[in-house]
């Protein structure tokens, strides 16, 4: 009788390439449990391979070049769809549709693989990937794998905006396949990215510990961080501003500090403004003018910050609003940075250009006020 460990070990291993609006996103990693839903797994594994060829609908049996046609935030990702791309089609390779082979898998966290369906009874080859726990669907479909690596392409599809649920950038799945050997051993192991990163992009697929500690939070917060400026300096600014954001998303757990030292505790406040102002470079350097006020913002909310450090945060805020035209909030931002960093030249050029141009509005404001009761 095998064990628990070679029944797992003989569970089939395949892959999704995805690309989204056209860019590669990365790779997805599936295990299927072949030793719980057979039938359901087989007809999943072979739809990865093509190996079954042209489907009695005239297509081939094969998930590449198909979409993720409907993603619903806090809930899934469907896809699977190869015969229409829109939920309305889709074939098995066991001909159209397929009977539930057996419910004794629960919707119990995220990143499970599922069978989308019509009814009981009306599998065919669309699927969903859960992104949170969904007992209500426990009963009515079949959950027959789950998501071994590329969680962070899972939540940035499911992040994407959306029209009728429908993603605003095709999603599809570029090339898919089996993984053997050395490869489907190395499937569950989430690989560093060009940077170093091998954390999860969301701190709730972090499985490492039951419990985020504060050093830890630290530890990744900090490494993040070094990641956004390494990808700052080889001038990849939406990289770094993903990284930043990322550290920031890990420092928002809010672990039990009552325990921590004032040293920890100063760090990661530390942590915290330099991530924020750091988001406001990268968001001004890309026009993103309302997120750098944000992020600004949320620097300035940071206690305990030295006067210089204050300033270019001010300095950026004040900077974005001049670029919305939000000329008095932008000169009150300017004249307390300037308070606090008189001799900054960039600081002293952009404020005087702003009262330039404030005077010569208000002359002209003027001028047209005298004409009218001339």
């Amino acid at each position: 009788m095998a064990t628990a460990e070679e029944t797992k070990a003989a569970r089939s291993r395949v892959f999704f390439d995805i690309t989204i609006g056209g860019k590669n996103a990365g790779r997805v990693t599936f295990e299927l449990y072949n030793d719980v839903v057979p039938k359901t797994a087989e007809n999943f594994r072979a739809l990865c391979t093509g190996e079954k060829g042209v489907g009695k609908m005239g297509k081939p049996l094969h998930y590449k070049g198909s979409i993720f046609h409907r993603v619903i935030k806090q809930f899934m990702i469907q896809g699977g769809d190869f015969t229409e791309g829109n939920g309305t089609g889709g074939e098995s390779i066991y001909g159209a549709k397929f009977a539930d082979e057996n419910f004794n898998l629960k919707h119990e966290h995220p990143f499970l693989l599922s069978m989308a369906n019509a009814g009981p009874g009306t599998n065919g080859s669309q699927f969903f990937v859960t992104t949170v726990p969904t007992p209500h669907l426990d009963g009515k479909h079949v959950v027959f794998g789950e998501v071994l690596s590329g969680k962070s392409i899972i939540r940035q599809i499911e992040n994407l905006p959306t029209q009728s649920d429908k993603p605003a950038r095709d999603v599809v799945i570029a090339n898919c396949g089996e993984l053997s050997g050395e490869e489907a051993l190395a499937a569950a192991v989430k690989a560093p990215d060009a940077y170093g990163d091998e954390y999860e992009d969301f701190p709730e697929d972090d499985t490492t510990e039951q419990s985020i500690s504060a050093a830890r939070v630290l530890k990744i917060a900090t490494d993040c961080k070094e990641f956004g400026n390494k990808a700052f300096k080889a001038g990849d600014l939406s990289v770094a501003l993903d990284k930043y954001q990322k550290a920031l998303r890990y420092l928002n757990e809010d672990p039990d500090l009552e325990k921590e030292s004032d040293e920890t505790k100063s760090k990661l406040e530390a942590l915290r403004f330099s991530l924020n102002n750091n988001s406001a470079l990268m968001n001004m350097k890309q026009q993103n003018w309302e997120d750098t006020i944000r992020s600004a913002e949320n620097a300035l909310a940071v206690a305990n910050v030295s006067d210089k450090d204050k300033a270019k945060a001010l300095y950026r805020k004040g900077y974005a609003q001049v670029r919305i035209k939000d000329e008095d909030e932008a000169l009150k931002s300017l004249e307390a940075a300037k308070k606090l960093a008189p001799e900054d030249a960039a600081l002293n050029a952009e404020l005087a250009a702003v009262r330039k141009a404030a005077a010569a509005r208000i002359a002209k404001e003027k001028a047209a006020y005298k004409k009218f009761f001339e």
